[in-house]
């Protein structure tokens, strides 16, 4: 049987991309020693750093949570003027380079300004501070969970919400006992992909707190004091634990076949 050339193309695209991943990542895996794996992690620093990626993510992904469910409903069912901006808004921590967010934080944090004056009053301090990394996080997390959500909700039909309200449901009680129960597997998903992307920041982090040191900051001074041979086991470490948050991912992305 004939092959089509196009078909080709596709396959040989395919298996690039998939090379250009998985050969450099295997290396690194691949490198390190299981003794050298077993004494990194017995690395009081090194976890404590690795415990401290994974709770200020996860406390990034509970905000965006809070925060980003909402929103994210509202641009799911609503139609109004500026709605496009208002998506490219959420947008844009995507694309703006990565140190330019943890300057951009700095910017509204510090005495001059009236936002940093108030969070000063509160005794709120980003410079340094694990709240200044938890603020990264959010920064550069909540546009990951906010269009995981939305799709989420789109994926609803608007008529079950419907239903509930001619039921005598108020637009709230519509949505908590129908729309999220039904919405959940989206929130999840959209929190670890937050809280992934909170674990994967590094340029940010480093201009707004170097200490106390995540992990990604960890294997940045460990490769600049020492090399690659000191910052490896760490980055592996940080691959793995990774890895299995996709597959937590990829879990919950799955939809239960329907029954009927």
């Amino acid at each position: 049987m004939k092959v089509e050339p196009f078909l080709w193309l596709m396959i040989s695209c395919s298996l690039l991309i998939i090379a250009f991943i998985l050969i450099p990542l295997f290396e690194m895996v691949a490198q390190p020693t299981a003794a050298a794996m077993a004494e990194t992690f017995q690395d009081a620093d090194v976890l404590r750093s690795i415990l401290f990626s994974l709770s200020t993510a996860a406390a990034a992904a509970v905000i965006s949570f809070v925060l980003g469910t909402p929103f994210a409903y509202l641009l799911a069912r609503r139609t109004f003027p500026g709605k496009k901006i208002m998506e490219s808004v959420v947008d844009l921590p995507i694309m703006i380079p990565h140190p330019v967010v943890g300057i951009a934080l700095l910017s509204i944090a510090g005495r001059n300004h009236w936002i940093g004056q108030y969070l000063q009053a509160m005794g709120i301090t980003l410079m340094g501070t694990a709240t200044g990394i938890i603020a990264v996080m959010t920064f550069v997390g909540i546009p990951f969970y906010i269009n995981t959500v939305k799709a989420g909700f789109e994926s609803i039909p608007v008529r079950a919400e419907n239903v509930a309200r001619s039921l005598g449901a108020s637009r709230s009680g519509a949505f908590f006992r129908v729309t999220f129960p039904l919405a959940w597997r989206s929130m999840v998903v959209g929190m670890i992909m937050c809280m992934a992307r909170g674990i994967s920041e590094f340029g940010a982090i480093v201009i707004v707190a170097y200490h106390p040191m995540v992990a990604s900051v960890m294997i940045y001074e460990r490769f600049t004091a020492y090399g690659i041979k000191y910052s490896q086991p760490v980055a592996v470490w940080l691959i793995l634990i990774c890895l299995f948050l996709f597959l937590l991912l990829r879990f919950f992305s799955i939809q239960p076949k329907s029954t009927t």
